[in-house]
């Protein structure tokens, strides 16, 4: 068992409340997921679950955790830098079960992950892997250690679909408790059993937290058609409310103009219309206590309004955007062959996305594209890297990154563009080093739309969405009048944004 008890997280910096009061039991074959919006404090109760030490330097808080002795097991969303320069071999025997295991047994569990039997004993460093790869060695340590509790911060996060298909399966089949934090709506469509909901309503004043104990596809439904009836009834008292206040406004006047002509030589009929006012303004009292406890409109942290492209010029159906063959595709290293005799094109506004499994080269290959594109006069192109620290200068506020003029009503016009996108105003005066992943991957975006780029290159555009947002991102993309080539194992993303999809091999591209 796993319980929370009145746990309050309080921002150091801004003093901004994460999380007020937070109670949640969990209990052996739970899968429950974190889903709220980026910047809603999800990794930092992740973090605080698995060792509140972990967000004392940013965090204050307060609160019980009763986890019964049990063993953790902590999946970051990034890899921790202190791992980046050791060897795999080398992050594998820092686990004590690794020995437990006999190397035929660990060629079996690789296999599993969709990796060579080698894969444990390589002397590469970490921080050379893919991203998905970096993903899967610290799953697959994991799995050795055989935790407990399962804490997960977006384990889907750049492995490829084989893996994804293994990832479902093994949670449905892990028998003890598992929290996770994903965007991958199909991965909760298909595992989670409990949902845990952080939101900031109010303009982002006011935090909330739901745990419902149901599938995410029900609690997803559920919670539509529930504030669907609480806005139709709150519609409905507010429309009859509109009625009632007019009828009682035209009575008002009436007598209060009856009051005002009447006769001083009629003191009879003064009492009378006086008692009649009386009982107007008792009237209104009693409408006053019916409408505070009127149906409230429903609180819900509104989606970003967000448009790519608007300044865009539509790229012509003929024009052909790329065409790019390459006879041999190196690790950046040059020490190892990915593929060979690779040709792909790109023609008019067409949406592509590149699939394979980790460490074919996906991004290797994306980023060599940009490299080309970029330098081209005929059509104006935009990349958003993988890493997104590749672009932003993590010193920089938002408004400073998107702005180097320092003209002041550009400046205005960007600070109500993030508003749209809704950072508060505390996130737009942090520095980019403060910010979610997310919030970043926002950031990048609306410089691509502030450049009038029209043909993107994207290295896992909606990995960093949360399920409020990716619609809107996908919508977006899926109406960006001009090209896109990109990296995506979302498959909601390729299945509402792409018309071409194909695959990196280690024999070139299939379509």
């Amino acid at each position: 068992m796993l319980q929370i008890k009145n746990l309050t997280i309080t921002h150091k910096k801004d003093a901004k409340i994460i999380l007020e009061n937070f109670h949640c039991v969990l209990n052996n074959g739970d899968k429950a997921v974190i889903i709220g919006e980026e910047g809603n404090g999800k990794s930092t109760l992740l973090r605080w679950i698995y060792d509140p030490a972990q967000i004392s330097a940013y965090c204050e808080s307060s609160g019980e955790r009763i986890d019964q002795g049990q063993k953790m097991g902590y999946l970051p969303q990034e890899l921790p830098r202190g791992d980046s320069e050791k060897s795999l071999y080398d992050y594998f025997m820092e686990e004590t079960a690794f020995f437990d295991h006999t190397p035929k047994e660990l060629g079996k569990i690789a296999a599993q992950f969709g990796l060579p039997a080698d894969f444990f004993y390589r002397e590469q460093r970490m921080g050379t892997l893919s991203g998905g790869e970096k993903v899967k060695a610290q799953l697959l340590r994991l799995v050795l250690a055989q935790p407990d509790i399962l804490l997960l911060d977006e384990p889907s996060n750049d492995i490829d679909l084989e893996t994804l298909g293994w990832l479902e399966q093994f949670l449905l089949d892990w028998k003890k408790i598992v929290l996770y934090i994903s965007h991958d709506e199909t991965l909760m469509e298909h595992t989670a059993n409990i949902v845990i909901h952080l939101e900031r309503v109010r303009k982002k004043t006011r935090v909330r937290c739901q745990v419902a104990r149901m599938p995410y596809l029900q609690y997803k439904t559920e919670r539509a058609g529930r504030f669907d009836k609480q806005a139709q009834k709150a519609a409905a008292e507010r429309r009859e409310k509109k009625l009632r206040d007019e009828k009682y406004q035209k009575v008002y006047q009436s007598v209060d103009h009856a009051q005002r002509v009447i006769s001083r030589q009629n003191p009879a009929g003064g009492r009378l219309l006086k008692k009649k006012m009386h009982a107007v303004k008792s009237m209104e009292r009693r409408f006053a206590r019916a409408d505070a406890c009127m149906t409230q409109m429903p609180e819900e942290e509104t989606a970003i309004y967000f448009q790519l492209g608007a300044k865009t010029d539509a790229v012509a159906n003929g024009k052909t955007v790329l065409d790019y063959e390459l006879d041999t595709l190196y690790t950046p290293d040059q020490k190892r062959i990915l593929s060979k005799n690779i040709r792909l094109v790109v023609r008019g506004s067409q949406k592509v996305c590149i699939i394979g499994t980790n460490g074919t080269g996906k991004t290797t290959l994306l980023h060599q594209i940009a490299s080309s594109l970029l330098k081209r006069s005929d059509i104006h192109a935009a990349y958003m890297p993988q890493n997104y620290e590749e672009l932003l200068d993590l010193s920089q506020t938002p408004v400073d990154f998107l702005d180097q003029t320092g003209d002041q009503a550009r400046r205005t016009r960007i600070r109500t563009y993030l508003h749209a996108m809704k950072y508060t105003e505390d996130e737009i005066n942090h520095t980019a080093a403060e910010l979610s992943g997310g919030q970043k991957a926002k950031l990048l975006l609306l410089q691509m739309s502030l450049s009038g780029a029209n043909v993107l290159i994207l290295d896992e555009p909606t990995r960093n969405f949360s399920p409020l947002s990716a619609p809107v991102i996908r919508q977006m993309l899926k109406t960006f009048p001009g090209a896109i080539i990109s990296v995506s194992h979302d498959r909601k993303y390729m299945d509402e944004v792409c018309d071409t999809v194909c695959r990196l091999t280690k024999d070139g591209i299939v379509y």
